[in-house]
């Protein structure tokens, strides 16, 4: 019998389908956002939350090789024990965000960004640190400026 055996699939070749898969979720893990298809991104969107998941719930040493198992990048293991267990610790489900941006250009087919929630974006970073450094110079100014009051 086939109970429930329903789940997302892609339309390529067993393998082919499967390395794309695990590449997708290598690149998301790495990246934190991707640019792919509406239907690869809800093939991908229950394996990043179970692998997730799987570093939350299991040791250490079981979740790595877990995750290794199935990731392409020794890298991406390594950024889910250090980087997304402490920002996803409180949160159960719901890691992964698809966001339509529109249809592409040759094939019409629906694109989206796929991004975990709370992703730090590199160029968002930058402008954060640019804003923090500013308000540090203002601070350090104002208080040169209260010094030089008290002094005259």
């Amino acid at each position: 019998m086939r109970h429930r055996t329903t789940r997302f699939r892609l339309t390529q070749k067993p393998a082919h389908s499967k390395l794309l898969q695990r590449n997708l979720v290598t690149s998301l893990l790495l990246y934190e956002v991707v640019r792919t298809t509406r239907s690869r991104a809800k093939v991908v969107q229950p394996v990043v939350d179970r692998l997730i998941t799987i570093a939350k719930r299991k040791t250490p040493q079981q979740a790595i090789r877990a995750i290794n198992a199935y990731v392409t990048d020794r890298n991406a293991c390594r950024k889910i024990m250090e980087v997304l267990l402490n920002r996803y610790a409180k949160r159960s489900s719901g890691l992964t965000r698809a966001v339509p941006v529109g249809s592409r250009k040759g094939d019409g087919a629906q694109l989206v960004d796929l991004s975990l929630i709370d992703a730090v974006v590199p160029q968002a970073a930058k402008e954060r640190e640019n804003k923090e450094q500013e308000n540090k110079e203002k601070s350090a100014s104002k208080k040169k400026a209260v010094v030089s009051a008290k002094k005259a």
